[in-house]
């Protein structure tokens, strides 16, 4: 069976998570995959519609085709499958209201066109529900054999607050400056990491910037006592996937994070990690856990067992290739 990936970038996290490790998993059972970017130029577009017949599948990642071209696809295409893992049919964080009859209709046309639809969370596949019951839900995944557990024994001088992602989100980290600020005063001895190819400043706290780099990714997770994923409590945030808490748990560090959306899944509060919802939730929660290296290693290996009772490549790819190939 012969699929084509269609994926927004292949250093894109999204793609990287949700299309490409996946890839040799599929290719041993039985799919011939070829992965491609997006189409953005006339001659890209006219070489890929040719293409298509040469397919048994399409497969898109996150991006929508709309009008014309989303009719040219379903005549052309033998089968469709539609991946995503965002609100998209939302505005993000930033924008005044989350609400877009433009986003709606170009999410319903796509999902609607697609012979089926794979949404990252629970939130989202309702969203899909609206439009068609072809749809299930594989969750955002990690490499079980690449995220192995950190060393607890390492003697450290600080104790590090990590952040991971894209520029996309930094906006979630600048909200938390005057937390970070505090602490900074309250504790000496903590450090703010941030893994992006952007960063904030602080005064109080130091911050050590690492721009992220795909061969480094898992041992600066290591060096994080603390994983951050602060977001918003709305619409767009409900769609998000949880994979930098993911990732923290992956090599066995405790997160702390707004309890919206995916994230009240994967964190248990408490158990492998904290929820907090207010600037003084904040505040005290990464207090804790700051003051307690007993009870971050704790949480820290309860996260690695979250992962991998259901979030890793060897728990997802059987229902991935399952869906292709049934599809």
């Amino acid at each position: 069976m012969k699929v084509l990936f269609l994926i927004q970038g292949f250093n894109v996290a999204a793609s990287r998570y949700r299309v490409l490790q996946f890839i040799p998993y599929l290719n041993a059972g039985g799919i011939t995959a070829e992965v491609r970017a997006y189409p953005r130029t006339p001659v890209e577009f006219t070489r890929f519609f040719r293409d298509l017949q040469k397919y048994d599948c399409v497969f898109l990642q996150r991006k929508r085709f709309s009008g014309p071209l989303l009719k040219l696809l379903r005549r052309r295409a033998k089968k469709i499958i539609y991946d995503f893992d965002d609100s998209v049919m939302y505005r993000n964080s930033k924008a005044g209201s989350p609400h877009s009859k433009t986003r709606m209709k170009r999410f319903a046309d796509m999902v609607s066109a697609s012979d089926f639809v794979i949404a990252g969370n629970r939130f989202l596949m309702e969203q899909t529900l609206a439009f068609t019951d072809r749809v299930a839900v594989i969750p955002t995944a990690i490499d079980g054999n690449r995220y192995t557990r950190k060393d607890y024994d390492l003697p450290k001088d600080r104790v590090t607050l990590g952040w991971i992602g894209d520029h996309g989100s930094i906006h979630y980290m600048e909200k938390m400056k005057p937390i970070f600020e505090q602490l900074g005063r309250k504790y000496p001895d903590a450090e703010l990491s941030i893994v992006c190819d952007v960063f904030i400043d602080c005064e109080n706290i130091p911050v050590i910037k690492k721009m992220w780099s795909q061969e480094t990714e898992v041992s600066d997770l290591k060096e994080m006592d603390i994983g951050l994923m602060p977001l918003m409590n709305d619409l767009w945030s409900e769609g998000k996937c949880g994979l930098k808490i993911l990732q923290y748990f992956g090599v066995g560090v405790p997160a702390v994070c707004t309890p919206v959306g995916v994230n009240r899944d994967v964190v248990s509060d408490g158990v492998n990690g904290l929820y907090a919802d207010s600037p003084q939730q904040w505040f005290e929660k990464l207090s804790t856990l700051i003051d307690d290296p007993r009870l971050r290693k704790e949480m820290g290996l309860k996260g690695r067992e979250t992962v991998f009772e259901g979030y890793t490549i060897e728990a997802c790819a059987p229902r991935l290739l399952e869906i292709i190939k049934n599809t």
